[in-house]
């Protein structure tokens, strides 16, 4: 029996959609065993933390990348190789700091909110897609960049486009190993 051509890309559409589903589910069981939404907001952005630096392996292996020697080419990989490849969105990126450490992931459409009409007002702090920044973060320092990530702006609390920020923390070092 053969397989028709487009029979994979379906498969990939269900996963996402399935994913997306499970993700809402995930968020919304979070909001009926906390309170507060900066508890819910912490709990997904460990949850994308522990994601992150196990998918950082998987990533590299299925994308054979090479080293970036910049936070400028991190940034771009992060949005034209990472997102493309886990979420099918590929995000704009802008340096948002003269000294080259604070970039912007910039999502037109964010597939994590495909079901998600609005955020009910009394969760208006509620930080829906925090996993992301977690699993950016996880990601990040297993190839020895710490990082803040955090959202900047939101399509679900009423701007524009949503909009992640990445600051790195430390100066890029020139590590140079002698051996005796």
């Amino acid at each position: 029996m053969s397989r028709s051509p487009g029979r994979k890309q379906e498969n990939h559409k269900i996963s996402r959609e399935l994913f997306v589903l499970t993700y809402g589910a995930l968020v919304a069981q979070l909001c009926k065993d906390y309170e507060k939404d900066e508890d819910v907001n912490a709990c997904l952005d460990r949850m994308g933390y522990s994601i992150g630096i196990r998918l950082i392996d998987d990533f590299l292996a299925r994308s054979a990348v090479r080293k970036c020697r910049s936070y400028s080419e991190t940034a771009d990989m992060i949005a034209q190789v990472a997102f493309k490849m886990y979420l099918g969105v590929t995000p704009s990126v802008s340096c948002n700091s003269a000294t080259g450490n604070e970039f912007s992931l910039i999502l037109d459409k964010n597939p994590l909110v495909d079901f998600v009409e609005e955020l009910p007002a009394e969760r208006a702090s509620l930080c829906y897609c925090n996993l992301l920044c977690g699993v950016i973060r996880g990601a990040l320092e297993m190839v020895h960049l710490a990082a803040e990530v955090s959202f900047l702006q939101d399509k679900l609390k009423g701007d524009a486009v949503t909009e992640i920020g990445i600051t790195f923390l430390r100066k890029p070092e020139d590590r140079k190993h002698r051996r005796n």
